[in-house]
């Protein structure tokens, strides 16, 4: 049986980072605090035991003041994307610009008012957006835009928490979309990968720290590889849980994640469950 954990929403922070540029003429020092910087913001996903889910997104900005006139327009994808394809490392793009250098405290996520459906044995259902979350999908994030770099920010969009079931089998089951995204600044962020067998457990795996989930993913259904992204340094528990009730779970404990590396840690080997 699928695991509900509760991922504990992360808000990326970026440290100032003073850029001195010396000209070789005249070693005139550039200011920092003027030009342009890139911000690219890819789209990746925790999973869930729906067979697709369909997000259509309009459009994404960002706000580098406090007040609604401050919201820049970065891209307008006007696409739908199937989170669920978006696991084990996999990243979709949803927008990349020039923007003048400062600090961009939100940014914000422009949902459709319809276009969103779930999958469930094979049957399509629509999804309910309610109104408030037509407005936008805001998030803080902080992100210092300095000159000449490429700011990264992985927004996590958390499939199982953000489909909620309403009614029941009798009445009808109405599916609602309530988005749950957390964001990460990735040039403070390093992964883990690995691999599960045997296959056929179909395990979801979960980077744990402090007692708290926060992140996961589902092992490739064709060799059980798997890639958990987006991590800040530190020592995770990583615990893997089949779905298939033949087999046990398993934890790996004290597994270190560095900034800008992935940390392979091998083949999980699951027993069978005793009977």
């Amino acid at each position: 049986m699928f695991s509900n954990k509760i991922i504990t929403t992360t808000f990326a922070l970026l440290t100032t980072v003073t850029l001195l540029f010396v000209s070789c003429d005249n070693n005139s020092v550039t200011d920092p605090t003027t030009g342009t910087g890139t911000l690219e913001v890819l789209l990746h996903d925790a999973p869930a035991n729906y067979e697709a889910v369909n997000v259509f997104v309009e459009s994404v900005e960002v706000n580098n003041g406090q007040t609604e006139e401050g919201w820049v327009e970065i891209s307008t994808p006007q696409q739908s994307y199937d989170l669920l394809t978006l696991t084990n490392g996999a990243t979709e793009v949803l927008g990349s610009a020039e923007l003048e250098t400062g600090t961009y405290e939100q940014i914000r996520l422009i949902l459709s008012s319809n276009g969103h459906s779930v999958i469930v044995d094979g049957t399509e259902h629509d999804m309910f957006v309610p109104s408030g979350e037509q407005t936008g999908i805001k998030l803080n994030v902080n992100a210092e835009i300095v000159p000449d770099i490429t700011y990264t920010l992985l927004l996590d969009f958390d499939a199982a928490r953000s489909v909620v079931e309403r009614g029941n089998t009798q009445s009808g089951i109405e599916y609602l979309l309530k988005p749950v995204i957390s964001a990460t600044n990735e040039a403070i962020t390093g992964n883990i990968a690995g691999a599960v067998e045997p296959v056929e457990a179909q395990p979801f795996i979960y980077a744990i720290a402090n007692s708290d989930t926060l992140s996961s993913t589902k092992a490739d259904t064709t060799d059980g590889t798997f890639k958990l992204i987006g991590l800040e340094e530190g020592t995770y528990t990583i615990s893997v849980d089949p779905t298939n009730e033949t087999y046990q779970s398993s934890d790996t404990t004290g597994v270190d994640v560095t900034i800008g590396e992935t940390n392979n840690i091998g083949t999980v080997i699951l027993s069978e469950t005793q009977n």
